[in-house]
């Protein structure tokens, strides 16, 4: 393969016109997609800690996953309820049913959260073609922020979503409020417990998991009076949002 580098030495061209003739080289030979779209990435800082989000107030990040598969207003009357208490969350929606229904999005957005992009169907990534994994994070929800269903995701999977504009964000404290399934998840009281129990090294600054569906949304009020009296802050609701959501958080 002809490389610029070479030429350039053969002929020894001088410096001015280096770009012009590097940039008739490219146009002859381009770069594979992927290689370009990677040149064209954003790159992930090297300290940006996946589990916070990019969070470094020590404010508590609130967040809810999924749907609610059974009230489609819920979303929306969560995001109320936290904007009345100056709290501002980030609700990763399933991208399917988030298209289904623009109007969650836009709402949420305009209470002041984040919405982040949580697939198309909610699959294991890592378990996909590399071309179906893209076409999971890519089709539905815009946004900077990116939760791989359960956690999962590896190299390749943030190296889709950086692609794509997104950097992953995972959590610290996994109220594991999806257990039992059927109408049978825990309680509010076990919901409670469970965050005000948690490790204060995982609360500080740190990224609550919940999900729309379980009784996590019942939970919150107590939750947030909860991570108060222990002296904590949540992430400050400042208004409107955008898809948009800058490193660091303005949490």
């Amino acid at each position: 393969m002809l490389h610029a580098s070479s030429v350039l030495h053969t002929l020894r061209v001088r410096p001015p016109l280096v770009a012009a003739l590097a940039s008739m080289l490219l146009t002859l030979c381009p770069l594979p997609a992927s290689a370009s779209a990677a040149r064209h990435a954003p790159a992930v800082p090297r300290d940006y800690d996946r589990t916070r989000c990019g969070n470094t107030t020590g404010r508590v990040l609130l967040t809810l996953d999924d749907w609610s598969y059974d009230r489609v207003e819920r979303a929306a009357e969560v995001g109320a309820y936290l904007r009345g208490r100056g709290v501002r969350a980030a609700f990763f929606l399933i991208n399917e049913q988030a298209s289904q229904h623009p109007e969650v999005a836009r709402t949420l957005r305009r209470q002041g959260h984040w919405v982040g992009n949580h697939t198309w169907s909610h699959p294991h990534l890592t378990g996909l073609s590399e071309e179906a994994a893209r076409k999971e994070i890519d089709e539905g929800v815009k946004s900077s922020l990116f939760r791989p269903p359960y956690g999962d995701y590896g190299p390749r999977e943030e190296r889709i979503a950086a692609s794509l504009g997104a950097r992953v964000c995972t959590w610290t404290v996994d109220t594991l409020d999806w257990e039992g399934g059927d109408g049978r998840f825990p309680d509010v009281a076990t919901l409670r417990a469970r965050v005000r129990n948690a490790p204060a090294a995982d609360k500080r600054g740190g990224v609550i998991l919940g999900h729309l569906f379980s009784r996590f949304p019942d939970a919150l009020p107590g939750i947030v009076d909860d991570l108060r009296d222990q002296g904590y802050s949540l992430c400050r609701n400042t208004g409107r949002t955008t898809p948009v959501i800058k490193d660091p958080l303005r949490c």
